[in-house]
């Protein structure tokens, strides 16, 4: 079975703060979907995520060329295109760490990635911090990406429920980013993906404002993935906005061809 992927994405700054500091990028035709959120004083956090992107939009053109290498060590469990997808998250955050390095105004910045590459009905991720994605089928949302966080630790180790996460004074507070250090660990995930799969890739803007089961309701009552991302904004922002918000909406449909469009027509006008 043939798949077709149909993505849009959008931002908002929320209705707290002064400036928005996620960033993202979609590629339909290459299947690429990246969200990033960037943390630091002074804008910085926007150099980030933007550079972060932007590094990572470049890689893949790059490997349509032929000429994007593999960045850091190679995972023999997982595929080609899951490590290519990890080898530009660890390449977005040399350019992020060096670009901090270099310039004291930047120093400290970094950001969030969630990064998925649909290729048929395959999917990778590699992911760092706590920008998530989603995975709903059949009616239900799974969380298919852990966030770097303390508060997530906790819930992990069972020490605090998810509730209580959301209620947290530390919740922003993470364990991972990308372009904090000259490395950086990226968790890999890969998995077949069926027809009517629905992606869901966002900063914490929508997910500690918006509840799993809310976000699920959502998705399933949207069938158009622009109006799944404004909806999921606005019901972001009526809950608080207390940060930037981006979202990107990825469904899965099975391919037509030629042939099966000719005999659903013949046999409509059979009718």
């Amino acid at each position: 079975m043939t798949l077709e992927l149909f993505a849009e994405g959008r931002t908002d700054k929320g209705l707290i703060r002064a400036n928005n500091e996620d960033n993202y990028y979609l590629d339909v035709s290459s299947g690429l979907l990246v969200v990033a959120d960037g943390m630091g004083g002074h804008a910085s956090g926007e150099v980030a995520s933007k550079m972060a992107v932007d590094v990572i939009r470049d890689y893949f053109k790059n490997v349509h060329e032929g000429r994007a290498p593999v960045v850091g060590k190679y995972r023999e469990d997982c595929s080609e295109m899951t490590n290519r997808i990890g080898s530009a998250v660890r390449l977005a955050n040399m350019a992020v760490f060096e670009a901090a390095k270099s310039d004291s105004k930047l120093q400290g910045m970094g950001t969030t990635i969630a990064a998925v590459l649909v290729n048929g009905n395959k999917l990778s991720i590699a992911h760092v911090g706590d920008s998530r994605v989603y995975l709903v089928r059949a009616g239900d949302i799974e969380q298919l990406t852990d966030d770097h966080s303390i508060v997530y630790e906790q819930v992990k180790r069972e020490l605090i429920t998810r509730d209580e996460a959301q209620k947290s004074d530390m919740k922003n507070i993470l364990t991972r980013a990308v372009g904090i250090s000259p490395g950086v660990e990226v968790d890999f995930n890969e998995m077949t993906l069926t027809d009517g799969d629905i992606l869901i890739l966002c900063s914490d803007g929508l997910s500690t404002m918006v509840s799993d089961d809310d976000i699920l309701s959502v998705v399933i009552s949207m069938g158009n993935p622009a109006v799944t991302c404004e909806k999921l904004i606005d019901m972001a922002n009526k809950n608080g906005g207390r940060d930037n918000i981006t979202v990107i909406a990825g469904y899965m449909r099975k391919k037509k061809n030629w042939l099966s469009i000719l005999f659903n027509f013949r046999e409509w006008f059979r009718r």
